[in-house]
């Protein structure tokens, strides 16, 4: 029996190696592997010596030759590829360990050079674990470490079932798609559009217990992205207290983490079922948390605290009157950590924050599931800068004004459609959101505020189809408006502002959010 084991990942591979020889395997390796199975002194040899060739083009060519490829494929239970294989003095190769070359490591690192990462583009290893796989009746292929004593404890009992075989075919398969992906995505850098065929590289971070539903199955996975830095956010938050986080705990947490890492300014969100119920922006975070709870204090039950500055003690002390899922944050003072940690069933979260935080993040592909496909549009990141205010009513907005309707916008923008933000003090006084009518979104933000309308500023997601939304806002003290702009009715909407002395701006684009 013949083995050949040329791996990056060298976790476990000379433990692994030397049980295959001690079960009668002859191990065949190249460059830095079979240095590695020498040094731990694995009878091992060069795979030089089945090709009869020896490596060319700086080890570009090792394995690409007929000697190793026939070895692979040759079906065992066909005496003409067996006879074949004789008259061409080619003998079987009955194992293969392989993973490949670093290349999302490689082009991950600042300032690589295309060359480089072309360099780490493995052509030998695919092609021999796309072989082994094919023939996985008759051919073992590993790729994953983890599978080395599984491998093992199975020889030992005499051989690999079929539907093993089967399983590590399929992640060899799986391996090389994902390596591929990679690779295409590096290449696509810089390119607008969308291209005709995508693939999406994903490795799960961990299984779950459930989904939304107690009967639906679910897992965690991560997006593999290259040309960059390690991606921040929920995805890679180190958790340091609680229990695992569940399926709904993880689509709130990363709502919560896009709201707060919107905005430059210390500010706190309070989140629950992805929607933003309270938000506040305040140079003291404690304070700022206060004014978040004062948005909704009875939906803040059993909801997420996010902050973008570090949970300091007054902040963790505000929180301990309310019962929360999950709080996440960059840091937290030692004396908060230990405040928070006395609520057993807090999870908190230490997340990174994004290098562009406060700024339009860089933007992305946002995919959304439906049967049978999915849909992708870029991702709704706008710059502050870029929001084009243009004052539509006899009165400008006032400098106060002017910084609450610009904080509003940007907290419209995470709350789903219909959406409607009251706002005063760079603080959610009321919203009202996912509704199929833009005034009844209008009037459950007027009930939230209770008496804080008054002198508050209203946003709305998308424009206005009708001037009731205007009315109501006179109504209940609002000073002045942001909306899109854009329906054929904004003549209406005009009107009625100036008829109430209110200020409305208008912004040219939506923030639809289904």
């Amino acid at each position: 029996m013949r083995a050949i084991i040329s791996v990056s990942d060298k976790t476990g591979v000379s433990d692994f190696a030397q049980k295959l020889s001690r079960l009668g395997y002859e191990i065949f390796s190249t460059g830095g592997t079979k240095k590695a199975l020498a040094e731990a002194k694995v009878p091992v040899k060069s795979v030089s010596e089945i090709t009869g060739f020896p490596e060319i083009l700086n080890g570009r060519v090792k394995t690409l030759h007929p000697a190793v490829h026939g070895g692979l494929l040759a079906k065992r239970n066909l005496s003409a590829h067996l006879e074949e294989l004789a008259k061409n003095k080619i003998e079987l190769i009955d194992l293969v360990a392989v993973n490949l070359y670093p290349f999302v490591q490689t082009v991950a690192k600042e300032g690589v050079s295309l060359d480089e990462a072309l360099e780490n583009i493995d052509i030998g290893g695919p092609t021999m674990i796309r072989a082994a796989a094919k023939n996985f009746p008759d051919v073992i292929v590993v790729v994953d470490p983890a599978d080395y004593p599984l491998i093992i404890d199975k020889l030992k009992q005499g051989d690999l079932p079929p539907e093993e075989l089967k399983r590590l075919a399929q992640k060899a398969f799986q391996h090389v798609a994902l390596y591929d992906t990679a690779i295409a995505q590096y290449l696509r850098q810089g390119e607008a559009g969308f291209p005709d065929e995508m693939t999406i590289a994903l490795k799960q971070r961990y299984s779950l217990r459930y989904g939304e539903n107690p009967h639906q199955p679910a897992a965690f996975y991560a997006e593999l992205t290259v040309g960059e830095k390690k991606p921040t956010g929920i995805t890679w938050a180190d958790q340091l207290w609680g229990k695992e986080l569940s399926f709904n705990n993880i689509l709130d947490g990363d709502a919560a983490w896009g709201v707060v890492t919107d905005f430059a300014d210390p500010s706190v969100a309070i989140i629950k079922h992805t929607n933003a119920c309270g938000l506040a922006s305040h140079p003291d975070i404690a304070e700022a948390y206060r004014r978040a709870l004062s948005g909704d204090p009875v939906a803040a039950f059993g909801g997420i605290v996010a902050s973008n500055r570090t949970v300091t003690r007054a902040m963790a002390e505000e929180m301990r009157s309310v019962f929360y899922e999950i709080v996440i944050a960059p840091d937290y003072e030692a004396e908060a950590l230990e405040t928070l940690k006395k609520k057993k069933d807090l999870r908190i979260l230490r997340a990174e924050l994004p290098p562009s935080y406060g700024q339009a993040e860089p933007g992305y592909f946002d995919y959304r599931r439906v049967k049978g496909g999915l849909l992708i549009q870029g991702s709704d990141s706008v710059p502050e800068e870029k929001v084009n205010l243009r004052t539509v009513t006899k009165r400008e907005p006032t400098k106060a004004e002017i910084a609450d309707l610009l904080f509003a916008w940007r907290a419209v923008k995470h709350i789903k459609s219909n959406a409607i933000v009251l706002a005063k003090d760079k603080t959610i006084a009321g919203m009202g959101a996912g509704q199929p009518s833009r005034i009844i979104s209008a009037q459950i933000a007027r009930e939230k505020a209770g008496d804080k309308t008054k002198g508050s500023v209203l946003a709305s997601d998308a424009m206005f189809p009708f001037s009731d939304v205007v009315e109501l806002a006179a109504a209940c003290g609002v000073t002045a408006i942001i909306q899109p702009g854009g329906s054929i009715r904004d003549e209406e909407s005009i009107k009625a502002a100036d008829k109430h002395n209110l200020a409305m701006a208008f912004t040219g684009e939506r923030h639809f959010r289904h």
